[in-house]
């Protein structure tokens, strides 16, 4: 049963942490262009061109 305890404590842990690096890259602007990822493949790459 006191397993049982641990597996809890450690999952709230880890849930918390990944609550916070979400928090913490939304903050920091990680997710404030959202127009861009979906017309790259539109866009051609100067180093990949070939002549």
């Amino acid at each position: 049963m006191s397993v049982l305890f641990v597996l809890i404590i450690v999952s709230l842990v880890v849930a918390a942490a990944f609550l916070i690096a979400f928090i913490w890259s939304v903050k920091s602007g990680q997710y404030e262009d959202g127009y861009t990822p979906s017309v790259r493949m539109l866009f051609e790459d100067e180093e990949n061109k070939t002549n």
